[in-house]
């Protein structure tokens, strides 16, 4: 294919992003991932009680086997960064493709935004919340010093981004290690412990058998033995999906690993291959500290500086007896949000190991603290990869959204309205941040799944992969199941995100429909090439536009002639313009020129806007030589119809249109197409 007459490359070739060995990649998705381990253990104990090790191993075994494969595949497919909501967008086409992809936006915008905030605001509760913290007991109240402390560790994470992707990347990787490292060592110890007093297991054990499970909301009723355990533990791990943050934020950055130097763009196997290992390194090693973290803490950490359920379940109650049915309004408790860490300084009943005490559980804290706040870092990094891709391209934003520094100033001043909102409450934004996690792992599995039925033949049980399909219905149920335990506020707040990029997507759409948007033609042959660069320098070109089956060249151009005036010997060009998907914003329609029975005949396909590209045409043609005029016959479209005809199938008042088009487009009177527009019907 040639290239296009007007732009090359088009008016936004990007540059390639900077790539890393997918390793260090890892370590800035798992700043997310990992850093759940400051406050996973003990919300899968606020959650599931004494059975939170039983729960996590569901989740764990629902990593291993249901989300990783699932994403290993979508990295196949989107090795350029776009993730599921990628997928589907090629999957489902016009409108309802675009509004689909908007309101994934809107749960991947939850997700990470309520990521950056919620990790920003539980670093601030291990900075506090730390004995050597100086403004202990002072006149600030702890929320407004987690609020404020939080805000700034926002605006640090901003400051870091205007920086680059780079230095963000290299930062993250000695972060990550240095946290799983920690993290090794206090589970290590808190292992080695377990083992030496082996009455700590037979305390959990007993506690378990005995119907001591310290579990707000048994969804079972009375049930007891290892079988009604297990039984619970199926129905409750959906509360501890925080422990699944990872798997997007990774295909998410996929344009950022190294691959091979042979790698194809078109499928780049290398970087595919990497992506892969990243995948799966993260959840092989995020699967073993949330099994052994949760088994850490669940027998070492008394269940009463967690949680205040009483031994036989039930919800609390406040001073008023009022049962409090949301975590968020429960007392603060010494090991809420903090288990590990507390077990780092040796607190409860005696220190895990001699090393642990003020000093080690200072150093893990710092570490907390910092990876905790740098997990906004690979929440940015997916923002920053998923937004540039979908709305600019759509008109959906203005084109400063394409930079990167715009848009880092924009998503840290919204987490600041959700901080402030939500008062740095880190219980309080469990709920949103799960429900974005959990819906784009749904889509992810949608789109696998579609995705493997458009590629096979034959009947249909042969085309649905069974094992996709399964594993789409799991998360189906842990998506239903999270939402109705929390009272579907995480829905409520991804609803107010879907809104707010819906209404400002719109906004934004009509704003810039009167853009030219021309991003060049494709020219179909060299004929064709040879035969455009013959019209262009005509001294007079008369375009006329013309919808095929409506009637034939010739009856058009009889009409036009009568109505026009136009002479018998002055040459006219008919422009037919098909079009594709009317709900994209800018394109490279293809450019095929023909002469059939002496006619010069400009066929145009893979359009999204008839006004636009006529307008165009008309445009390029003015760039050599005398500018064309475009005949239109009349219309009977009135404003309304016309603008919305417009604005939604690429079509509506036409000659109207590209005169205003033009207008916009080209400054300069002496260089504008003629536009003339004549006829009784």
């Amino acid at each position: 294919m040639n290239q296009p007459p007007g732009s090359a490359e088009g008016p936004h070739a990007a540059h390639p992003p900077h790539q890393a060995l997918w390793l260090w990649v890892m370590c800035l998705t798992g700043v997310d991932y990992f850093s759940t381990l400051g406050y996973q253990p003990s919300i899968a104990v606020q959650n599931a009680g004494l059975l939170a090790p039983l729960a996590t191993v569901v989740l764990v075994l629902l990593t291993l086997f249901g989300a990783l494969p699932v994403y290993a595949y979508v990295a196949g497919r989107s090795f350029e960064g776009q993730g599921s909501i990628g997928m589907l967008a090629r999957l489902v086409s016009g409108w309802p493709g675009k509004v689909m992809v908007l309101v994934l936006l809107g749960f991947a915008a939850t997700g990470f935004v309520i990521t950056m905030t919620m990790s920003a605001a539980d670093a601030a509760v291990h900075l506090i919340e730390n004995p050597n913290w100086p403004w202990r007991g002072a006149g600030w109240s702890p929320t407004a010093q987690q609020v404020g402390v939080t805000v700034l560790l926002l605006t640090l994470l901003g400051a870091m981004f205007l920086r680059g992707f780079r230095e963000v990347i290299g930062v993250a990787a000695v972060i990550a290690g240095v946290y799983l490292a920690l993290n090794l060592v206090v589970v290590g110890a808190g292992l080695k412990y377990l083992a030496d007093h082996p009455g700590k297991w037979s305390a959990w054990v007993a506690r378990l058998e005995a119907g001591q499970w310290y579990l707000p909301h048994n969804p079972l009723g009375a049930v007891a033995g290892w079988g009604g355990m297990v039984a619970v533990s199926l129905i409750l791990f959906p509360k501890l999906a925080l422990g699944l943050s990872g798997f997007e934020t990774g295909v998410a950055v996929a344009a950022h690993v190294r691959g091979r130097p042979d790698d194809d763009p078109r499928h780049p196997a290398g970087r595919i291959a990497n992506t892969r290992k990243l995948l799966t390194a993260a959840a092989v090693i995020m699967s073993f500290y949330l099994l052994t973290s949760s088994v850490v803490v669940s027998t070492l950490i008394e269940p009463a500086e967690i949680t205040p359920v009483p031994a036989e379940g039930g919800y609390p109650r406040d001073a008023a007896d009022r049962e409090l049915k949301h975590v968020e309004d429960w007392p603060k408790l010494p090991a809420a949000g903090r288990a590990l860490a507390y077990l780092a300084h040796g607190e409860g009943e005696g220190p895990i190991a001699p090393f642990c005490g003020p000093t080690f559980g200072t150093i893990y804290d710092v570490s907390t603290i910092v990876i905790l706040w740098f997990a906004g870092a690979s929440a940015m990094v997916g923002l920053l990869n998923l937004v540039p891709q979908y709305l600019p391209r759509y008109g959906m934003a203005p084109e400063w959204a394409r930079a990167t520094r715009p848009l880092v100033l924009l998503f840290t001043a919204i987490a600041f309205v959700v901080t402030l909102a939500f008062r740095a409450n880190v219980e309080a934004q469990g709920g949103a941040y799960a429900t974005g996690v959990l819906v784009l792992i749904t889509s992810a599995c949608v789109a696998a799944v579609i995705d493997t039925w458009e590629h096979r033949a034959g009947p249909w049980y042969r085309r649905l992969s069974w094992p996709l399909a399964a594993i789409t219905l799991v998360f189906v149920y842990t998506t239903v199941a999270n939402e109705v335990e929390k009272g579907f506020q995480g829905l409520l707040i991804a609803s107010c995100f879907i809104a707010a990029i819906l209404l400002t997507s719109l906004w934004s759409r009509v704003a810039r429909s009167r853009e030219l948007r021309f991003a060049g033609f494709r020219l179909a042959d060299p004929e064709s090439r040879f035969l455009w660069d013959t019209i262009r320098h005509l001294e007079v070109t008369v375009l006329i536009p013309h919808r095929p089956g409506r009637r034939t060249l010739a009856d058009k151009e009889t009409q036009i002639r009568r109505e026009h005036r136009l002479p018998d010997d002055l040459m006219v060009v008919f422009v037919e313009v098909e079009l594709a998907d009317a709900s994209e914003f800018a394109n490279q329609p293809v450019l095929k020129v023909e002469q059939e029975e002496g006619r010069y005949i400009m066929r145009i396909t893979g359009a999204s806007s008839i006004a636009h590209t006529l307008a165009a045409v008309g445009l390029e043609m003015a760039k050599v030589g005398r500018p064309p005029e475009i005949h239109f016959g009349w219309t009977d479209e009135t404003l309304l119809s016309g603008t919305l005809g417009f604005l939604l199938f690429g079509e509506g008042n036409v000659p109207l249109l590209v005169r205003e088009l033009i207008r916009e487009a080209e400054p300069d009177e002496s260089k504008r197409p003629f536009i003339l527009i004549s006829g009784t019907a």
